[in-house]
């Protein structure tokens, strides 16, 4: 029997609203709220969100078992590409039975040792760091063997090194972003295109760079297109000045952050986007609809990487085998109005 998790107003919930917002019938719900098999992990868990965004108890049969604590790391939680990581993932591993503890990183703060520290204290077996130190190539990894070798189970998502073969890692294929970002702007006649991305160090600039730098075969100097400043929107200010006063009228940005600070500093040069010049994001957070005006963007699987990176961490926990290679996710662009024609001056 389903309760008000507090007083509710109106008429009661009925398993047809359930059904209704989960997307499901009502006699999937049931069997979701029986506790019953034959239904997918997709579809429970939308069954389960259905039930928490109405304000309804979750059934006693559906209360997971504590199965064990594991930790998430991320490197920050201002940024909501890191947040919505973050959620995803501690979701995951809740609705598998596993008390997430998340440590979010900032400047000045804990670092990740500090983090992996707590939380190894605190008994957990395993951890998922995103886009952590594994990703900055002039830092030692030597830590992460430490982890494996404690027989802590262990993911990566974006940015795995060579170093780190051994470890189970999984990313959005970076080249990919690029070549389909590059493909669009060309198709809007764009011939004067730059990247702009974060310091050469982290193996996500360093994938995007080596794609881009490709893709610009035939172009004297495919480098000099390329202008690395911080993953920040005053990265992306001071890179789009920098690349508009080149010449470029498209830009290519390593986040939506940097695409945001790169809008403002196309405007701070009395320029229009996109009319003159045409900017395109990574990630597509929740934040690149809001944007003034709304961001192309390239997308990253988030759903499918979290979705991977739960279910290799319990395979790991489990003892059963999981993959070694680094499994790539392929993006997609999502078209929206800050890229445009070429302006008549690109020669298109």
């Amino acid at each position: 029997m389903l309760r008000p998790a507090a007083p509710v107003h109106g008429p009661k919930v009925r398993l047809a609203d359930l059904a209704a917002s989960a997307g499901v019938s009502i006699a999937t719900v049931s069997r979701v709220l029986n506790g019953r098999d034959g239904v997918s992990d997709d579809v429970r868990h939308r069954v389960l969100r259905a039930l928490d965004l109405l304000g309804y108890e979750r059934p006693a049969v559906l209360q997971p078992k504590p199965l064990g604590l594991v930790g998430v790391v991320v490197p920050e939680l201002t940024n909501p590409i890191f947040a919505e990581f973050a959620a995803g993932i501690m979701a995951g591993l809740s609705n598998h039975g596993y008390t997430p503890l998340l440590c979010g990183l900032s400047a000045g703060g804990a670092t990740e040792a500090e983090c992996v520290a707590v939380l190894t204290g605190r008994g957990v077996q395993g951890i998922i760091f995103v886009s952590g130190v594994h990703a900055d190539t002039a830092l030692s990894h030597d830590s992460y063997r430490a982890l494996a070798a404690s027989g802590i189970a262990m993911v990566l998502i974006n940015g795995r090194p060579d170093d780190l073969e051994e470890v189970v890692s999984l990313a959005t294929d970076d080249a990919a972003a690029v070549d389909l970002a590059l493909a669009h702007l060309r198709q809007l006649g764009h011939t004067r295109i730059a990247l702009l991305t974060g310091p050469h160090r982290y193996t996500p600039a360093q994938r995007k760079i080596a794609a881009f730098t490709a893709g610009l075969a035939g172009v004297d100097d495919p480098a000099a297109h390329v202008y690395e400043s911080l993953f920040t929107i005053e990265g992306g200010h001071d890179a789009a000045v920098r690349a508009v006063g080149a010449g470029h009228t498209a830009l290519i940005c390593a986040s939506d952050l940097m695409a945001l600070g790169a809008v403002r500093g196309v405007r701070s040069l009395g320029l229009k986007v996109p009319e003159d010049v045409s900017v395109i994001g990574y990630d597509d957070s929740n934040l690149a609809v809001f944007f003034d005006p709304a961001l192309t963007t390239v997308r990253q699987p988030v759903a499918g990487l979290v979705s991977a990176a739960v279910g290799q961490l319990i395979q790991q926990i489990r003892g059963e085998p999981v993959p070694r290679a680094e499994l790539l996710f392929r993006p997609e662009v999502v078209v929206r109005a800050s890229t445009g024609p070429a302006p008549a001056h690109n020669g298109s």
